[in-house]
């Protein structure tokens, strides 16, 4: 199992319109994006096999992309379909063909997956009650000067929010918490116990009434995180994240804010969208100060109970670096008590 056997967001649907180009990096790989004549996402590699352009600075006319150095054009499948030069002499062959990705898109996502032969074929992660009755979706996108397992576990530690985002999204009380931390099949799942109202500005809106909250936070390999806060009635959360690995230093997270506050729907949008993307800022701030000392003593980390959850990200993550399956780990499960 390899990293690239793994589906990433490339854009929003509604960013690739018919004649725009896209140029994109995803696990190290330049890839330029546009749809083809069938209205189709394509993903080649950002390399125009003629001279080594950036396939990205052409242009595309009815669904194939043409070269701005000397004109070479590509049809959908990567497969040279002109030469300026050549004229009348040109002749299409198998040998002339940029490399291809396969694409889907999905849940107003498209996608890409690198590998060429993939090991198993997986899905691209549902996002949670998208554009379903009922429910609102928030959707944001922003860049980490971090790698993925620092960013995933960032979205699902609760230690940091006292300290980070104090008074927005929790305030340091010293309340005992408690959590379940489950590592099975690839996915790592904490269920927490003793939440009430420690959630900043949200508890006015969210949890008036003080009922006791059930909070989940799961981890999906290799990149998905998703965080639900069910606080009855009508007051039910998900902010689902995926984190699509750029290069090692760069990882660029598209977050949806999906939520059921009932009547309050329509209202609740502007809110939610502000205060996410301002908490989102805080993280990306303490994620790249985080990334500078990496950078220069290492990633060694000394762990407390807390640090559960990370450290079986971690080994997940550790397993498909070094092309195993993580669904070969034992299942585990930990109780853990801690403060915020």
């Amino acid at each position: 199992m390899k990293f690239e056997d793994f589906w990433y967001i490339l854009a929003l649907s509604k960013q690739l319109k018919s004649n725009t180009v896209l140029q994109r990096t995803v696990l190290g790989e330049w890839l330029v994006v546009f749809r083809g004549d069938d209205g189709k996402p394509v993903a080649l590699r950002d390399r125009c096999i003629h001279r080594n352009s950036r396939l990205s600075q052409g242009k595309v006319c009815q669904g194939k992309i043409q070269c701005l150095y000397h004109g070479w054009v590509y049809d959908k499948t990567g497969k040279v379909i002109a030469v300026p030069s050549e004229g009348e002499n040109f002749q299409a062959t198998e040998a002339r063909r940029a490399l291809r990705y396969d694409t889907r898109e999905q849940d107003g996502f498209v996608y890409v997956r690198l590998a060429q032969y993939p090991t198993e074929e997986f899905e691209p992660f549902a996002m949670p009650f998208y554009q379903q009755p009922g429910w609102e979706t928030v959707r944001v996108i922003n860049r980490f000067r971090n790698n993925v397992t620092n960013c995933v576990e960032n979205f699902i530690d609760i230690p940091h929010t006292a300290s980070v985002h104090p008074g927005i999204f929790r305030t340091p009380r010293q309340q005992k918490l408690e959590m379940t931390v489950e590592r099975r099949n690839g996915c790592v799942f904490a269920q927490y116990r003793n939440e009430t109202n420690n959630l900043g500005w949200f508890t006015r809106f969210l949890n008036t009434k003080g009922y006791e909250i059930r909070h989940t936070d799961s981890f999906r390999m290799p990149n998905i995180t998703s965080v639900e806060y069910d606080m009855k009635p009508h007051r039910r959360l998900f902010i689902t994240s995926q984190s699509v690995p750029e290069a090692e230093d760069s990882t660029l997270v598209y977050t949806d804010v999906t939520f059921n506050y009932g009547i309050w729907n329509k209202f609740a949008r502007l809110f939610v969208r502000w205060t996410a993307q301002y908490i989102i800022h805080q993280d990306v701030k303490a994620l790249g100060i985080q990334w500078e000392a990496i950078n220069k003593y290492g990633n060694h980390f000394s762990n407390t109970p807390a640090d559960t959850i990370h450290i079986f990200v971690e080994s997940i993550r550790n397993k498909i670096a070094v092309g195993e399956d993580p669904r070969t780990l034992p299942d585990k499960s930990v109780d853990v008590k801690f403060w915020v």
